[in-house]
């Protein structure tokens, strides 16, 4: 699990052990993924994607979601890469009543490079899960609806990003919705190991050497 190291974006220690159950995401976490948002932004690399996989429903239980997480997010990452792309992303996950564990996430992807993503990530799941891909496990959207809404309208873009961020942030903490004026809450539910994670070029480190 080299790779898995080299890329991720947690601190490490007793908070980030693979057995550390929460049951919704902080303050401090918040702060980060919004953080990563607007550097994605920044970058020009902003997000407009937005990916939602059950993994209960694709068979992975509660304890394997993040180890199945970083396996497709870096099969995204290197997809995109081979067609000279870069990309960010940043994802949470979520245990609800009748959905089981599931992830959101918010990546780059750029309009062209769709159609590549979509022929490919039914594939992904079946490499990650070990299993024939299950109906309805995955669903991939536009943010705003439509391709190309970053380039043609930026603000709508921007508008419809912020309700997306606001809907993959919807588990937050009592505190941490008061925190940043949160409005959409859920119950986040029980979760083993990381509940939220984004791609290094947009984590805390990437962001401070910016400064």
């Amino acid at each position: 699990m080299a790779a898995l190291s080299a890329r991720s974006t947690g601190r490490g220690g007793a908070r980030n052990r693979a057995d550390r159950v929460s049951h919704d995401l902080t303050i401090a976490q918040i702060g980060n993924l919004k953080a990563a948002e607007r550097h994605a932004e920044k970058i020009g690399l902003p997000f407009t994607r937005m990916i939602s996989i059950h993994w209960e429903g694709a068979g992975v239980p509660l304890a394997g979601m993040a180890k199945a997480t970083y396996r497709f997010t870096d099969l995204l990452t290197k997809a995109l890469a081979r067609h000279g792309s870069r990309t960010a992303w940043l994802w949470t996950h979520e245990n609800g009543d009748g959905k089981g564990g599931h992830c959101h996430l918010l990546a780059h992807v750029p309009a062209d490079l769709v159609p590549v993503v979509m022929a490919l990530q039914r594939g992904w799941l079946r490499r990650i899960t070990g299993q024939p891909y299950r109906a309805r496990v995955i669903h991939s959207k536009p943010i705003g609806g439509r391709l190309g809404l970053d380039a043609g309208n930026p603000d709508l873009h921007a508008v419809n990003l912020e309700a997306a961020l606001a809907y993959v942030l919807k588990g937050a903490s009592p505190e941490a919705a008061s925190q940043f004026g949160l409005e959409r809450l859920e119950p986040g539910g029980r979760i083993i190991g990381k509940r939220c994670g984004t791609s290094q070029n947009i984590g805390a480190k990437a962001r401070k050497s910016k400064d």
